[in-house]
């Protein structure tokens, strides 16, 4: 597939990019990089773990050198334990091998090996090491025999996978620039104090060029049109095959193509897979956790062949994550539960031809009883998570913020006031007095009030002598609890307004400082209102309807006053007293019809209400009131009298 690759050198970042997309990403922004040889001192040394700490420019983080990397300093003396190879204030020669993380200082080696475009020579090593991707046989041979000859004694020497099919010249020429380089740093080594920076890498292009340069590489674009001279004489020959261009914009470089996106979405955990699945990848002190889901992806015949896809998917992106984030370590893959065990195998062999270009040579081991697959792979560097990551400051890296309870304003909804309520609940908790009867029960008509008004009411409490308490001043708390609510503005975009109401939120969530009183009445304005017109016409709207409230309370203190008379008891009433009976007043109420939606198998059945009773007249019989009943009950009687008046004796 044709590779491109992007150099930002002022940044000191290049991207490798196969098929336009990103693959790997190669970063030099450390204090610390891998290969700079360092002449430090030791500055202690621990027999309890075979390793000592070396000072090589910042006493807060000491590099760490274990006994099997001491190199030189070993073969010297032998396999004698690490105090007598090394003591405090002791110069080393020792190579950065890995970079720091976290707390921990960079990795060091004694046994140095100088990187060059071909070969990679290692002035404490031995024989001759080829690279196991050249593959022909007699290429191996060939290059074995001319290693062997231009090897300089007491050194060894690695051939690089680039060097097949080189010519010989061009690879003496390399081990000539290596030899002169390790000849400076010994000579350095010599006069200077430590700690001190012996050799690094500054050509940021050509560390990248020579690391990464391949059969398949098309078209190098870098940030200055001055490093496209450098980039075409390190190619040589190939620069003919090779597009090498400037970028316009150096500093929209990495924009243009969308390395920082891949940067973006490789901080995330999930990974999305091209038919549906996805991979989520979390990293651990440990090792690194990645588990492959598959998703919405259903479009097979059978759950075998959806499960044996998704994972030949998941094992590619894998490959490819493992080299954009730089993950090493060990790493735990719990790919789909398989049960064919020739499915398994056959994801072990697509996983492993995934994984075989990648230059930290991954390892991977059997598949697990628990169906997970183990492999490791070599530290190079920093992680994208170090490197691009930093702890969020709200939770401290946890993802999630501790809300205890009683402690914190994040409190359940529920348990909050002034929620958004549906108006069939607002109805029956704030129904006005013409709605409710004296006792709660909902009237049909204004007649149930009329009738409740007009009699005394009994109690346990009037038989025995309490003080007299007015209805007016029983509603005066209750009253002035109604009336003085805290009136609040919030502005609200019609979408919130719409989202708020849909999940019953309440708005005073938007509110930077909550109030501190419970009973507050919240007003809503809208984008082009004025917020304190809104409250003026709230606190119109409060004082109208205290104002009915008071005048409904007082109809109805009078007459409950008027009925009781003053006293505990009513007092009875005079036959000779004529009291006409007055009609109820009846207050029309608008009839309130609530509709409730039916299924297609239910009916509607209609209460009929019968028709009220038309009043009796009265009529007034001896100086009382009577009704056309009692004058028809009391006719016979009379007659009775007068029958009984002319039959008795003179």
């Amino acid at each position: 597939m044709p590779q491109q690759i992007v150099i930002a050198e002022q940044l000191r970042i290049a991207a490798v990019l196969t098929d336009e997309r990103v693959d790997e990403l190669i970063v030099a922004q450390g204090r610390y990089q891998i290969g700079d040889v360092y002449l430090g001192t030791v500055e202690n040394v621990l027999p309890g773990i075979d390793a000592a700490f070396v000072n090589i420019g910042e006493s807060e983080k000491n590099g760490f050198i274990h006994v099997t990397d001491l190199g030189p300093l070993r073969l010297k003396k032998g396999s004698a334990g690490i105090t007598e190879l090394l003591e405090p204030r002791q110069k080393v020669l020792v190579q950065v091998m890995k970079e720091p993380t976290g707390t921990k200082g960079p990795r060091l080696t004694g046994n140095l090996a100088l990187p060059g475009r071909y070969l990679v020579l290692q002035p404490h090593g031995q024989g001759v090491n080829i690279s196991r991707r050249i593959s022909s046989e007699a290429e191996r041979n060939r290059l074995r025999a001319l290693g062997v000859l231009i090897k300089p004694p007491g050194a060894g020497l690695l051939i690089r996978t680039e060097a097949d099919g080189i010519a010989e010249d061009q690879l003496i020429d390399d081990l000539e620039s290596l030899l002169r380089q390790w000849e400076a740093i010994q000579q350095a080594a010599e006069t200077a104090a430590p700690p001190v920076l012996l050799n690094r890498d500054e050509d940021f292009i050509n560390r990248i060029l020579r690391d990464h340069t391949s059969t398949d590489l098309v078209r190098v674009v870098v940030d200055e049109p001055a490093a496209v001279a450098r980039v075409s004489s390190f190619l040589g020959a190939e620069a003919d095959k090779v597009l090498v261009e400037a970028h316009s914009e150096p500093s929209e470089l990495l924009e243009h193509f969308k390395v920082n996106a891949a940067i973006r979405d490789a901080l995330k955990p999930r990974v999305d897979l091209p038919s549906g699945g996805y991979v989520i990848i979390e990293p651990t002190e440990a090792l690194t956790v990645i588990d492959v889901n598959s998703g919405s992806f259903t479009r097979s015949a059978n759950a075998r062949e959806t499960v044996l896809w998704t994972n030949c998917e998941a094992a590619i992106e894998i490959a490819r994550q493992l080299k954009l984030r730089n993950i090493g370590g060990v790493i735990i893959i719990d790919f789909i539960d398989m049960d064919s065990r020739r499915d398994q195998l056959q994801l072990l062999e697509h996983f492993t031809t995934a994984v075989r270009d990648d230059a930290a040579r991954p390892q991977i081991a059997q598949l697990t009883e628990l169906g997970l697959v183990e492999l490791t792979r070599k530290r190079q560097g920093q992680n994208i998570y170090e490197l691009f990551g930093r702890a969020c400051p709200s939770c401290g890296g946890l993802g999630h913020v501790a809300v205890l309870p009683g402690k914190d304003l994040l409190q359940p909804l529920a348990t909050a006031t002034g929620l958004v309520r549906s108006a069939a609940s607002a109805r029956a908790e704030v129904a006005p007095p013409s709605e409710t009867s004296g006792n709660g029960r909902r009237r049909r008509g204004g007649r149930g009030r009329a009738a409740q008004d007009n009699l005394p009411v009994l109690s346990d409490t009037d038989a025995t002598e309490a003080p007299e308490v007015s209805t007016e001043e029983a509603q005066e708390p209750a009253l002035a609890r109604r009336q003085d609510p805290e009136l609040v503005a919030v502005p609200m975009t019609p979408e919130q307004e719409e989202v708020y109401g849909t999940l019953g939120l309440n708005p005073i969530l938007l509110l930077d400082e909550p109030p501190e009183s419970e009973n507050v009445m919240v007003r809503v304005v809208r984008p082009g209102e004025d917020a304190d017109a809104v409250l003026e016409q709230a606190r119109q709207q409060l004082a109208a309807t205290a104002g009915r409230r008071r005048r409904r309370g007082g109809r109805g203190g009078r007459g409950s006053s008027r009925g009781n008379s003053g006293a505990s008891s009513p007092a009875p009433l005079d036959a000779s007293e004529v009291v006409v009976a007055e009609p109820p007043v009846v207050e029309e109420q608008p009839l309130m019809v609530e509709i409730t939606p039916l299924e297609a198998d239910q009916s509607v059945v209609l209460d009929e209400v019968p028709p009220l009773p038309e009043p009796t007249p009265a009529v007034v019989v001896d100086g009382s009131e009577a009704t056309a009943e009692d004058t028809e009950s009391e006719e016979p009687r009379r007659r009775r009298r007068r029958s009984s008046a002319s039959a008795s004796p003179d």
